[in-house]
């Protein structure tokens, strides 16, 4: 599952590819200092998160007020992600990425609407926490982390950094740290899903919202950083492996 939507498609501050300088062995003269990076800069994702945040907690809010109604819950939370696929929309956003979101909430709405459980609200967001964790794990094991794939694809590297073993095992390190944020909202959302605690299902889609996605960022990206050698010349310049 790749980190959201089309307007808060990161951008990565890392040199450029075209135009760089270069000394006589034919290497970018900053190949031996990489320049400060950061996945959170590019993959950024913050106001994705907290969009798709907003109907899910505007559900139980309404849900507690109106006497544990799903019906008025789900009313509510199909305005509120249609008032926020609006606001996207305005800002510039894609039809399709703001139409996900929707989409995504209107599913969980005729989930909750079939069985009258609220907490069934949350099982689409646990079952694709489920699916995230095992395609993450699968792309690690399958030699294509995930990671790279996305990063790669941002930077306009197609396929390039597989040729370098350094990037492939960083990407795939960092991989791992995407995997156990998934797993740790499986860990959390299905005991209380199971028990039928909406409102505290409330209140965990927003505690591993945005703040474990950005500790995710930060961890990932170190672990990236500590995974490259201190010569390699940073994420936009990927090495082929020399035979």
């Amino acid at each position: 599952m790749r980190p959201h939507s089309d307007d808060q498609q990161p951008k990565w501050s890392v040199n450029g590819s075209s135009g760089v300088p270069e000394s006589d062995s034919g290497l970018p003269e900053a190949a031996g200092a990489r320049q400060p990076e950061s996945l959170a800069a590019l993959l950024g994702g913050r106001t994705g998160a907290i969009d798709a945040t907003i109907p899910p907690v505007v559900f139980v809010a309404v849900w507690l007020a109106a006497g544990e109604s799903v019906t008025a819950g789900v009313i509510a939370a199909l305005l509120a992600a249609a008032a926020v696929a609006g606001w996207r929309l305005r800002r510039g956003a894609r039809p399709r990425a703001a139409m996900v979101g929707m989409l995504t909430v209107a599913v969980a709405a005729l989930i909750v609407l079939r069985t009258g459980r609220a907490a069934d609200f949350f099982v689409l967001q646990l079952a694709s926490n489920a699916a995230s964790a095992l395609a993450w794990a699968v792309s690690i094991i399958v030699r294509w982390p995930l990671l790279g794939v996305v990063v790669g694809a941002v930077l306009g590297q197609k396929t390039r950094w597989r040729r370098d073993p350094a990037l492939l095992r960083a990407y795939s390190r960092g991989s791992w740290i995407w995997v156990l944020q998934y797993v740790i909202r499986v860990a959390v959302f299905a005991p209380l899903w199971w028990a039928d605690e909406a409102l505290a299902l409330g209140g965990a889609r927003v505690a591993l919202s945005w703040p474990l996605i950005a500790l995710c960022l930060a961890v990932s990206w170190w672990v990236i950083q500590r995974s490259l050698p201190p010569e390699h010349p940073g994420l936009r310049h990927p090495r082929a492996e020399i035979s």
